[in-house]
């Protein structure tokens, strides 16, 4: 029996990208069932309204992106959570990969999918940016980017949820406490698109400070990293 997968989506003031996300993970070849949750932050445009489109349920609550994340699997369902940026579309397999990989591989708990970017231009830097993390995970350091990532549900409550007392590096937080449980690993057999809005606000030197420096300024420096995250 195939499992049942909840999306979780975070959202804040996310107008000009909700839509397309929220189509790409409807528009799945996957063969059992899932469901779509947006978990917003109260925001002031028309997120909210064109969530209520597309998914099948729509928390709102003024909170943070750890928050968010964390409100949206308590409402969910599923035996595997993947969480999803509101500016980061899914190819259409990518449900389907996931749990049949997590089918296979019963001691793997959590799951990273690679990200390009939409920006052609732009992608060089994101793969060797996925490349990191890989390289990461190969030397069993294990990080978690939570801008596309599954895990198995008992575990990630195990692992204590996102934490909501941090500003910056949630995920790098989270993955700490999810890899003293399991092993978590890459996909291979698919990917996600996300928004190059960051890294044109940024710069890829102030990028890779955050995205994948970031994990070394808390795993080793035991600090923040120098750069907050972008949100609408």
């Amino acid at each position: 029996m195939k499992p049942l997968i909840s999306v979780i989506i975070p959202t804040l003031n996310e107008e000009n990208y909700i839509e397309r996300t929220l189509l790409a993970a409807k528009n799945q070849d996957f063969k059992g069932k899932y469901e779509i949750i947006v978990s917003d932050s109260s925001s002031k445009d028309k997120t909210v309204k064109i969530a209520k489109k597309f998914a099948d349920k729509v928390v709102t609550k003024k909170m943070g992106i750890s928050a968010g994340r964390n409100e949206g699997a308590k409402a969910s369902r599923g035996d595997l959570l993947l969480f999803l940026d509101a500016d980061t579309m899914v190819l259409p397999n990518v449900l389907s990969e996931v749990a049949a990989y997590f089918e296979k591989h019963k001691n793997i708990i959590g799951l990273n999918i690679p990200i390009l970017c939409d920006n052609l231009k732009k992608n060089i830097f994101y793969m060797l940016a996925v490349y990191g993390f890989d390289m990461l995970k190969e030397a069993k350091l294990q990080p978690v980017y939570a801008v596309c990532f599954a895990c198995r549900r008992d575990y990630f409550f195990e692992a204590g949820c996102f934490p909501e007392n941090v500003r910056v590096a949630e995920d790098i937080h989270f993955g700490e406490q999810l890899k003293k449980l399991g092993k978590l690993e890459f996909l291979q057999t698919t990917f996600a698109v996300t928004s190059s809005r960051r890294l044109e606000k940024w710069g890829a030197v102030k990028q890779l400070k955050a995205w994948p420096g970031g994990y070394f300024y808390f795993k080793y420096l035991k600090r923040q990293p120098a750069y907050p995250p972008i949100r609408n």
